[in-house]
């Protein structure tokens, strides 16, 4: 029995397997890029909405409950 169909088998996956892990490097680079932009873009978000929010619970306690209250 000759090994020589086995191992064009095993090459075979091997080289598939090579390829499939290139892309999913690629991907994965894409994403940590990709996340580090949106983490950037919600800490200015968070920023804005601080400066907009009232300054502290204090600030609201002295205003009137809503009218469902």
């Amino acid at each position: 029995m000759s090994d020589t169909p086995r191992l064009d088998d095993l090459e075979s996956r091997i080289a598939f397997q090579e390829d499939t892990l290139d892309t999913l490097n690629a991907i994965v680079a894409r994403q940590d890029i990709e996340i580090q932009r949106l983490t950037s873009m919600v800490k200015a978000l968070s920023g804005q909405v601080k400066q907009l929010a009232p300054a502290s619970a204090d600030d609201m306690a002295d205003e009137p409950p809503p009218p469902h209250y």
